[in-house]
């Protein structure tokens, strides 16, 4: 034993090769944390020393490599000074240093996901060997950060500025076959035979048979690159990130900075513009709410993982209600293997709810995601039925049918006479009650709501929505099955609009207020597009369905009448009374007409104008940091509120709420997350200047008093 520590040993192999293995003892996975670096420092340092070496081998005796650097320590080290930081980084650059300069060749050996700083580790060796099940990334784009360990330097000059470029702006993690044709892999082999084959090339390297300083100087080296291709190379990959990402996300551009200005440089002046570019992107606003949404992201799956101890088995569902909606939810079960029974009361409904599970199903097999063999047997999954009595035997019942109190009543009542006791009844309501719905049953413990998002297939949340009456067990059991069939549950209490569509509309009626005081919608769209929302509330609406929004604004007025209750008549009104849908039937805030592809486009309708003028004595020019307040403040208020209440448990499913649910652009990290941002001070200050537009914009009670001692939602 050469070397041995709490997750690195390093041993001499019978042929005279060191073996590196990192195999944390407290984990089932390696990181690279501030331990695990300092370990590795010493075990090079160990290395360095030893006589008669012929090669180094780095492996992991983890199902993984290394899974990246240790997010945890990401918020505080972000905080350091800028030297303290950049000496962080130099001593992590002088390991892998040293591990690229050592006398003899380096193999890594990868088992399995190598990612970020665990990638970086292995672009320091000469060579990399794969399984064909492993991949390799560089997912810190997706932090709102770049690669800091040489990553961007080393894998530039390894395998191109352009598929590099590709790899580190999208955050992906690649397959091994994609490893191995850019240049990333030197081979990709089966499992039994990766330790052979990596010892196969250190041994053709000792021989001389295999020449490992062709491999080492090329990533020392300067870029090899014309400057025409260069050019190319980055002003492309900038375009392409402004169309992907938008303009809101630094890190892709830093990373192609970092590159470019890099490229002329040898190594070590190089690691340097990476060093410097990582501490400028790690201090950015955008950089702590997205490491905020990756730590929100892992309470919500530890909430699931909790869950799964008092949960009952899922093991058969039911949806009541076909159509598109009730097709999306059947279809996900059965993608996610569990079988499912669609009930219906009229056949066309059936042959709706079945068309969309074909059509999603149909998609995976054109894209090459899924055979048709795979298709036709998820699609024997479905079950679709007009008779009652076909969903005795399942474990859960979705109740999806019209939104209207009376036949949801009368279908629930009918549902606990059909299933057995112990079955779990659902609604997908997106407004009505849980504990008004609850009356039809006799045990509305097994009763709460499961409020999926439109469409499906593509919206990662359900609201798990508790009534006064849910048992715990219930709870446990539907956040289970949500998650089991690949969405994301947020546990709420039962209320007006429950969370999501209760925070929802303050912004809505926000936009109201603006339009009566002289707005142009079009510029309010332009402008909180420009926040970064994916759709202004006027388009929105009309994806909605102004009918829709109507219905709910109903809803939260008569929940919420000290706030939500607007006394005129609105554009919305005047919309709705005019029959103007929106998208589903081509007019409503615009006018739409299908492209050449099919896609219903936004079109400006003179027409609007003339209901518009009905709600504004005048028209007016608002500042984009006005429009931003009236409408931003209202929502994040009544996600404060929602809060404070008890609405929902923390900041952080909060926050996630808005995010899955609405598309709150991520990169501000949720509504809370913002308020943390602009600051409690001054984000109620900024609230008590629209004290006169009415309750709507009134501070609750806890974050008046974060303002004043200054604390915060995270």
């Amino acid at each position: 034993m050469i070397f041995q520590g709490n997750v690195i040993r390093v041993e001499k192999t019978e042929e005279g090769f060191a073996e590196l293995v990192l195999d944390a003892k407290e984990s089932k996975v390696n990181i690279l944390n501030t331990a695990t670096l300092q370990e590795l420092r010493s075990a090079v340092d160990t290395i360095k020393k030893q006589e008669n070496i012929k090669g180094l081998l780095i492996s992991s005796a983890k199902e993984s490599f290394i899974l990246g650097a240790d997010i945890n320590e990401f918020i505080a080290k972000f905080e350091l000074p800028h030297d303290e930081l950049l000496a962080n980084l130099n001593f992590t650059h002088s390991i892998f240093n040293d591990i690229e300069d050592l006398p003899y060749a380096t193999v890594t050996m990868l088992n399995g996901d190598a990612l970020g700083g665990g990638f970086e580790l292995a672009l320091a060796t000469d060579f990399r060997v794969m399984t064909n099940k492993a991949k390799a990334g560089l997912p810190e784009v997706n932090l709102g950060i770049i690669p800091g360990y040489g990553g961007c330097i080393r894998l530039s000059r390894l395998i191109g500025a352009e598929n590099a470029l590709n790899w580190i702006t999208s955050g992906k993690s690649q397959p091994a076959d994609v490893a191995l044709k850019v240049g990333v892999a030197d081979s990709i082999v089966d499992s039994a035979l990766l330790r052979e084959s990596a010892f196969d090339l250190l041994q053709k390297c000792q021989l001389g048979k295999l020449d490992f300083h062709h491999n080492r100087d090329i990533k020392k080296s300067p870029l090899s690159l014309r400057p025409i291709e260069g050019t190319m190379a980055f002003e492309s990959a900038k375009g392409m990130i402004m169309k992907v990402a938008g303009p809101h996300y630094p890190a892709p551009f830093a990373a192609v900075e970092a590159i470019e200005k890099s490229a002329h440089m040898a190594r070590t002046e190089a690691l340097q513009v990476e060093a410097a570019t990582l501490i400028q992107v790690a201090k950015t606003d955008v950089c702590k709410a997205l490491v905020g949404l990756f730590f929100n992201g892992q309470a919500l799956k530890k909430i699931a993982v909790a869950a799964q101890q008092l949960a009952r088995p899922v093991k058969q569902s039911a949806v009541l209600g076909a159509g598109i909606m009730g097709g999306g939810i059947s279809y996900q079960s059965a993608l996610k293997g569990i079988p499912v029974v669609m009930r219906d009361i009229a056949e066309a409904a059936l042959d709706l709810g079945m068309s969309e599970a074909t059509k999603q199903l149909n998609r995976s097999v054109e894209k090459g995601r899924m055979t048709p063999a795979g298709m036709a047997k998820i699609l024997g999954s479905i079950k679709p039925t007009l008779d009652m009595s076909d969903i005795k035997a399942v474990d859960l019942v979705v109740e999806a049918v019209v939104e209207n109190p009376k036949i949801k009543l009368a279908v629930l009542e009918e549902v606990e006479n059909t299933v057995d006791e112990n079955a779990i009844i659902t609604s997908n309501t997106s407004t009505i009650s849980i504990d008004y719905l609850s009356t039809a049953l006799k045990k509305p413990e097994r009763f709460c709501g499961m409020h999926f998002f439109n469409p499906v297939p593509l919206m990662p949340l359900v609201e798990i929505i508790r009534g006064k009456s849910t048992s715990d067990e219930t709870i446990a059991t539907v956040v289970s099955y949500a998650t089991a069939i690949g969405k994301t549950p947020i546990v709420v209490n039962d209320c007006p609009g429950f969370l999501v569509n209760r925070v929802l509309f303050p912004y809505f009626l926000g936009f109201n207020l603006l339009i009566r005081d002289g707005a142009d919608f079009r510029q309010v769209d332009k402008v909180m597009e420009g926040f970064g929302w994916p759709m202004g509330p006027a388009y929105l609406q009309d994806v909605v369905g102004i009918d829709t929004c109507h219905h709910c604004i109903d809803v939260m007025e008569e929940g919420f009448p000290e706030r939500m209750k607007f006394e005129e008549t609105s554009i919305l009104d005047l919309l709705y009374e005019a029959k103007r849908f929106g998208q589903k039937n081509s007019k409503g805030f615009y006018h739409y007409e299908p492209d050449a592809k099919g896609r219903l486009t936004k079109i400006f309708d003179e027409e609007i104008l003339g209901f518009i003028g009905k709600v504004q004595s005048q028209t007016k020019e608002f500042s984009q940091e006005e429009v931003i307040a009236r409408l931003m403040v209202p929502m994040c208020l009544e996600v404060a509120r929602c809060l404070e209440e008890g609405i929902v448990a923390s900041a952080a499913e909060a926050d996630m709420s808005l995010i899955m649910g609405l598309g709150f652009p991520k990169f501000r990290g949720g509504a809370l997350r913002y308020i943390d941002t602009v600051g409690a001070d001054k984000f109620c200050a900024l609230a008590d200047q629209y004290a006169h537009l009415g309750a709507l914009y009134e501070v609750p009670d806890r974050l008046r008093t974060m303002s004043q001692d200054g604390s915060k939602y995270f």
